[in-house]
């Protein structure tokens, strides 16, 4: 039990509250679903469900705004799987999601995500990298 909670903070940015889980939830060859998982999960929820070599898995229930970032070293890929996701892009013209779309952003791109509504996405990205942002 002490491990699986070293893996989980609760960390609160402007004003907002996200219950990050770094800890893999899901060994590999387990069989999961991914949207029983999310409905277990009220907004900001973010939960590495697994890991492939060097790349994790992350579940995001998002609801609102998230916060302008950026990752060093990382790029980060978003696959909208119910609802809507935009996606600023500093320099850029903003991308917005549906489901079953999705984008990556590069590493040292600043962007800040915005859900309209509950939307459930999928997010892949080396391990390492920092939800909240470098």
């Amino acid at each position: 039990m002490a491990g699986k909670r070293a893996g989980r903070r609760r960390v609160s940015l402007r004003r907002m509250a996200y219950d990050i889980h770094m800890d893999v939830k899901f060994a590999p060859l387990t069989k999961f679903d991914v949207a029983a998982e999310a409905a277990l999960h009220q907004p900001w929820f973010n939960q590495t469900l697994s890991q492939v070599d060097d790349a994790l898995v992350r579940l995001g229930v998002l609801e609102g705004d998230f916060h302008w970032h950026k990752h060093d070293r990382e790029d980060e890929f978003f696959l909208v799987l119910s609802g809507k996701l935009t996606i600023d892009i500093e320099g850029r013209e903003p991308v917005t999601l549906e489901p079953n779309q999705a984008v990556t952003v590069p590493k040292n791109t600043m962007h800040c995500p915005h859900a309209h509504g509950r939307t459930v996405v999928l997010m892949i990205e080396r391990a390492g990298l920092q939800p909240t942002g470098d």
